[in-house]
């Protein structure tokens, strides 16, 4: 299991005991060591999916330490243990939290300016770093925002949801214009076989698709297979199966043992994520930025 930030700090603490200065990276990889923390637990990500939890959960405890003046930063990435640390393991603490570190005047000059006191006493900041805390809010309002897509998408027409699978593949890249893809999905009449994305203009390259808006169970291999069937009669070697619904795991275990094609699946959620990223069915309400420090910029000084 991922520690908390609060509960890295102390072991971080003790781990710069010896009075050396250690890289961030190479404290990270004693802690994930220290913790027995597995493969999969040092790759999990944020909901952002750009930095792993844990590596973020080591820059906040670094950073807590830092302003309540245990630990500095004598260079660049590199941090080191200070006579007040020293001091604060003299106590032989069996938990180094924020409540304790409060007791310092520059650690509580940093909540108050950045927190705000109200902040600081909310359970909801216990629970994780300042980014996790956006973020979980983030998929909170991004799983709101999918609920209510699928549901606008059930309401329509099949008219309606052929368009658009016809937008999200001309926003995703694919099949030039819109017209152009239209003209060529929904027409064929093959069984299997909904239409086909010509990639360039001889088609040399088709992309042949199959979409279905089911509200209840599962796509099974059965119908991937009879896809698969129709991709072989047309001499096909892609194709992309849509659907509002699931795919069972034999469905999903036969697409990915398929040798001389490929065959990508495609689920509600998938599709609803596509949606979003591709902005195809809603617009972008509000956007904040989060900055850093660009350390570049400082180099030359």
């Amino acid at each position: 299991m991922i520690p908390k930030y609060d509960e890295i700090m102390l072991p971080l603490l003790k781990m710069l005991s010896n009075d050396k200065e250690y890289h961030i990276k190479e404290c990270i990889d004693s802690l994930a060591q220290q913790f027995q923390l597995t493969e999969d637990e040092k790759r999990e990500l944020l909901p952002s999916g750009k930095q792993p939890i844990f590596d973020n959960r080591v820059g906040w405890a670094r950073m807590y330490l830092l302003k309540a003046g245990l630990i500095e930063s004598p260079r660049r990435g590199y941090i080191k243990i200070t006579e007040r640390g020293k001091k604060v393991l003299e106590e032989n603490l069996n938990k180094l939290d924020k409540q304790y570190l409060m007791r310092f005047d520059e650690f509580r000059e940093f909540i108050n300016k950045t927190e705000g006191e109200q902040l600081a006493k909310t359970k909801c900041e216990e629970a994780g770093t300042p980014e996790e805390i956006i973020e979980s809010q983030f998929e909170i309002l991004k799983k709101n925002l999918k609920d209510k897509l699928m549901g606008k998408i059930m309401q329509s027409s099949p008219q309606f949801f052929e368009r658009l699978v016809i937008d999200l593949i001309v926003k995703m890249g694919y099949g030039g214009s819109f017209e152009e893809v239209a003209k060529h999905l929904g027409r064929s009449g093959d069984e299997g076989i909904d239409g086909v994305i010509k990639q360039d203009p001889l088609g040399l390259d088709n992309v042949y698709i199959q979409a279905k808006r089911w509200s209840s169970g599962s796509i099974g291999r059965p119908l991937i297979q009879s896809f698969v069937g129709a991709l072989h009669g047309k001499g096909a070697r892609k194709g992309i199966f849509i659907t509002t619904s699931k795919f069972s795991n034999d469905a999903v275990d036969y697409s990915n043992s398929l040798k001389d094609m490929t065959v990508v699946l495609i689920d509600g959620d998938k599709l609803l994520d596509y949606m979003i990223q591709y902005n195809v069915g809603v617009q972008v309400d509000k956007t904040i930025e989060f900055k850093k420090i660009d350390f570049d910029y400082f180099e030359g000084e």
